[in-house]
């Protein structure tokens, strides 16, 4: 049996069952918030108190997998660096393939690059050339969906190699400072959201 055809029987299991979609709200008893991190006036939700939790990282892998079984989801990109845990777990579950989304000067082969704005400067994404094929339907994964800056600037990056955006998955979503607007012709899924 190749590994395409068992994809598609958990799909098929998944879309004939009645499946409600998991509540992940109570796992923001498992997020540890940090005041004046990474620098003072900022509240900083800390996922590894809730990565280090084998059932609350379970049920976070096992939302986001139910949410997109059945899309027909080819590649699994992850931004650097949090976007890397959930990324390949999840990819696995999809039976799709996984995509770094790096810092500059990490890739080794020839990459495709965007430069973004910051509210404090600039940064800059790199992804390997080769990594998306011309028409591949993708889900971008992160840990956090505040302003929205990285996610739009992968998002360039996957629509620059061709790729078609089948979603944006996060898992915390800080709804107070509406990054969801930049995204009103895109999917975006969040787990659990934060209005402070």
């Amino acid at each position: 049996m190749n590994a395409n055809a068992f994809g598609r029987n958990a799909e098929d299991t998944l879309k004939s069952a009645h499946i409600h979609p998991i509540d992940c709200e109570p796992l923001k008893e498992l997020i540890r918030a940090v005041p004046d991190f990474p620098k003072p006036g900022i509240l900083f939700y800390d996922i590894t108190t809730l990565l280090k939790d084998k059932h609350g990282f379970a049920q976070l892998i096992d939302a986001f997998a139910q949410y997109y079984i059945g899309k027909h989801v080819d590649l699994v990109l992850g931004i650097e660096a949090r976007g890397f845990i959930f990324g390949p777990a999840l990819a696995y579950r999809l039976n799709a393939g996984f995509v770094p989304v790096r810092k500059p000067k990490k890739l080794p082969a020839a990459t495709a690059k965007i430069q973004y704005d910051l509210e404090y400067g600039s940064d800059s994404l790199e992804i390997h050339a080769d990594a998306i094929e011309r028409g591949q339907r993708v889900i971008i994964v992160d840990d956090l969906l505040a302003t929205g800056g990285t996610m739009q600037a992968t998002v360039q990056l996957v629509e620059q190699l061709g790729g078609e955006v089948a979603g944006l998955a996060v898992a915390i979503e800080l709804d107070f400072l509406k990054g969801r607007a930049k995204f009103p012709d895109y999917d975006v899924f969040s787990l659990m959201h934060y209005d402070e």
